[in-house]
């Protein structure tokens, strides 16, 4: 488990490094302010969530595979969720789709959702441990 865990999140970091190199570079002149802060913003909180995986694999053995893996799944979904949500609609008019893909404007919340019951299952994880 803690080795997958070690992988997915090195990959999920190496693309948002990729992904930031991308949005200060490339998007900078290409993107409205509004929307390479969007972008900005997926990328912050990818990160994020990408370090909390590896910080997570580093728990395996203090909290036990079972609740790692919901945890990583947790973070994951999140990440994908709520960056790739952000990442998709920021960059639209790149693309020629201004005005669609507003189904995703959900999607972004969720992935935060999946985020903060991620976050405090850890919390309640952590209080259980004997």
């Amino acid at each position: 488990m803690k080795n997958k865990i070690i992988f997915a999140a090195s990959l999920l970091m190496a693309t948002a490094v990729i992904l930031g190199a991308l949005g200060a570079h490339a998007l900078k002149s290409r993107l409205q302010p509004d929307a390479l802060l969007s972008f900005e913003t997926g990328v912050r909180y990818h990160l994020i969530h990408g370090i909390a995986l590896l910080v997570l694999a580093l728990l395996t053995d203090h909290l036990g595979d079972k609740k790692v893996k919901t945890l990583a799944i947790l973070f994951t979904s999140g990440i994908l969720c709520f960056s790739g949500s952000i990442y998709l609609l920021a960059t639209r008019p790149l693309y020629g789709m201004e005005g669609q893909l507003k189904f995703l404007g959900p999607i972004t919340p969720l992935g935060g959702v999946l985020f903060i019951i991620a976050w405090i299952l850890l919390a309640v994880y952590a209080l259980k441990r004997k």
